[in-house]
């Protein structure tokens, strides 16, 4: 398998004095069912923030599909790389803002130079494939938090990006909700998508990945490592507070 992302002692600050992530350094490979787990405040979402381009590195080096990626970089051809990878929020209001399901889930394509035609057939094959039809019509705002989370993957899929992110994407699901999200996942990373989930759920992080991240309260990389070799270690998860 090839490596999509690789980062070199990667540490981000905000406000040039708030330390978020300190030297970080993974590779994450083609294919891969990625889980970047650890308790609240530890840098999860700040690493899938990174790994997305929404902010970049204060110090070190990431580079993605074999180049750096900075800001210069990707200001350059911001589609190149935005077609490739595609993020699920923590909190769907963040993410859905278009006046319908439909016009939602047709925005990405539509930005990333699709025709219209072309769009709107993707919709609805999108919209068909995660039996959302009856929503087309929809405000996202009137959508149950199930629903929204639906949607807000549907956004994102259409436009077949070779990786996902997600921020905490079970958080407040119910179980029928989110044994079809995890169905979902596995589905799409069957079909060859890198998958990255920032989670601090031990059972879906158990059940769900291929390999595990763990993040301590210090905004660094604790271990990583196979799931079975993590979640049978209890004193590393005492050490990380997740347990």
């Amino acid at each position: 398998m090839g490596v999509i992302y690789s980062l070199d002692h990667v540490s981000y600050s905000y406000l040039k004095s708030v330390s978020a992530l300190a030297n970080i350094n993974l590779s994450v490979s083609k294919g891969e069912k990625l889980i970047v787990l650890g308790a609240n405040g530890c840098g999860k979402s700040t690493l899938l923030k990174l790994l997305n381009g929404l902010i970049f590195p204060t110090g070190g080096v990431i580079q993605a599909f074999g180049q750096v990626l900075n800001e210069s970089n990707l200001n350059a051809n911001p589609y190149e790389f935005r077609k490739k990878v595609g993020f699920v929020f923590q909190d769907s209001d963040t993410q859905l803002f278009c006046s319908s399901v439909f016009d939602e889930i047709a925005f990405a394509p539509l930005q990333m130079g699709l025709t219209l035609d072309n769009s709107i057939k993707r919709v609805h094959a999108t919209l068909k494939d995660f039996d959302i039809e009856e929503l087309k019509e929809r405000p996202p705002y009137r959508l149950s938090g199930g629903e929204k989370k639906k949607v807000a993957l549907a956004a994102v899929t259409v436009y077949n990006p070779e990786v996902l992110l997600l921020d905490e994407p079970t958080n407040s699901l119910d179980p029928r909700t989110k044994k079809w999200f995890l169905t979902r996942l596995d589905e799409l990373n069957r079909n060859g998508t890198t998958i990255v989930i920032a989670v601090h759920d031990l059972g879906m992080a158990k059940n769900f990945a291929d390999r595990v991240i763990v993040m301590n309260e210090q905004h660094t990389i604790e271990t990583i490592g196979k799931s079975e070799e993590i979640f049978a270690d209890d004193q590393l998860l005492l050490d990380v507070n997740l347990i």
